[in-house]
């Protein structure tokens, strides 16, 4: 008889279809208006709140914190977890204001400067202020403006989450974090995002969607809302990863479309002669490109695209720094053809993980810098 060699015990991190079976010591938790500390058993208590007034006949259980008011200028605390363990899924909504203006942080085990820093609709790959559907294995967006993120997030000895309200009027929230408390392996390195936008793109210059880096990690996605400033294709662009002291590139992509995993201007009818289609809209589970604002004719005059790529199966490796940038590329008219360097409006997330200590962001733009116009 065969005898199956026992295997360690999980920690409860990375569940996958190969060992979502298996038993772990984790002790999984969730920390929502509901349940501010995430304790065991602590959740429903609540006797005032946004949803008292609904259940003023139904009293303490009935549904009576289930959102946070957030005033202007205020930076309200979602989560203060002490201890070890990993964030596995963020949900959360707002009521209609312009995501631009909530600024999403997350400090990992006690750090002065945040891992994390990024408006919210762009964390959620939705940059241009409107709902669009978002399909994918770590992000998902769904009616009506419901923001998910399944990116794992281990930490030590702590996480905080902040949500700041840089609009003029107060925001309802509603949010869940759900994570798991167990130990964490020595290997396992801190989640990162990192918002830059270029508004106009300086002449000549490709978009910097991260660089200042230092130490070992791996980069697992890229998120932009690209808005066209010209009435031509746009997208001839390449896709360039400079890994630990590169001059060139060590990676470097053919396309912006191509880098998305799309083809021939995101266009299927591009090579079928009398077909006009246009572009399209798709969100695979790794890359897609799920939102596209078309011209009205009228106040919406130029076209808007949000696309996304989750490098999971293929993560890109640094020992030391990265730098990663895209190159905004059109056609000029006539022939012989010419490219043409543009000057669009790109604002772009980095997704990665490396050790800490995290070298400091550069400062976010202020609140009209960041607006969509």
């Amino acid at each position: 008889m065969t005898k199956v060699k026992a295997l360690p015990r999980f920690n409860g991190l990375g569940m996958t279809q190969g060992n979502l079976s298996r038993l772990s010591d984790a002790e999984t938790r969730s920390i929502s208006p509901e349940n501010f500390s995430g304790a065991k058993g602590r959740g429903g208590m609540a006797i005032k709140g946004t949803g008292a007034e609904p259940a003023r006949e139904l009293g303490q259980g009935w549904k009576v914190s289930p959102s946070v008011e957030i005033a202007a200028g205020e930076v309200f605390t979602l989560a203060d977890i002490d201890g070890a363990g990993a964030i596995q899924h963020i949900w959360c909504t707002v009521n209609d204001r312009p995501w631009r203006d909530l600024i999403l942080r997350i400090h990992w085990d006690g750090q002065d400067h945040p891992s994390v820093e990024c408006p919210l609709g762009d964390f959620f790959a939705c940059g241009w202020g409107s709902f669009a559907q978002v399909s994918s294995a770590m992000v998902a967006v769904n009616p009506g403006r419901g923001f998910n993120s399944y990116w794992e997030m281990p930490f030590r000895t702590g996480a905080r989450i902040t949500l700041e309200n840089r609009n003029a009027e107060t925001v309802i929230c509603y949010y869940q974090v759900t994570y798991a408390l167990t130990e964490v392996p020595d290997d396992a390195a801190y989640f990162h995002a990192q918002f830059r936008r270029s508004n106009p793109l300086e002449d000549g210059h490709d978009h910097v969607i991260l660089d200042g880096v230092q130490g070992q990690g791996h980069y697992v996605g890229t998120y932009l809302a690209w808005g066209v400033n010209n009435t031509g294709w746009w997208g001839e662009g390449e896709a360039k990863f400079y890994l630990d002291g590169d001059e060139f590139p060590t990676i470097c992509g053919t396309g912006t479309e191509d880098y998305f995993g799309g083809a021939y201007n995101f266009d299927p009818g591009w090579l079928e002669v009398g077909r006009d289609h246009g572009f399209q809209e798709y969100t695979t589970a790794y890359l897609g490109m799920p939102q596209v604002i078309r011209p009205d004719g009228i106040y919406a005059s130029q076209q808007r695209f949000g696309m996304y790529r989750w490098h999971v199966p293929d993560p890109i490796r640094f020992r030391q720094d990265i730098k990663v940038t895209i190159q905004a590329l059109g056609w000029r008219p006539g022939s012989p053809r010419r490219y043409l360097p543009l000057r669009d409006d790109i604002a772009s997330v980095a997704y990665w993980y490396q050790a800490l200590p995290t070298a400091p962001f550069p400062p976010l733009q202020c609140r009209n810098e960041l607006q969509v116009i």
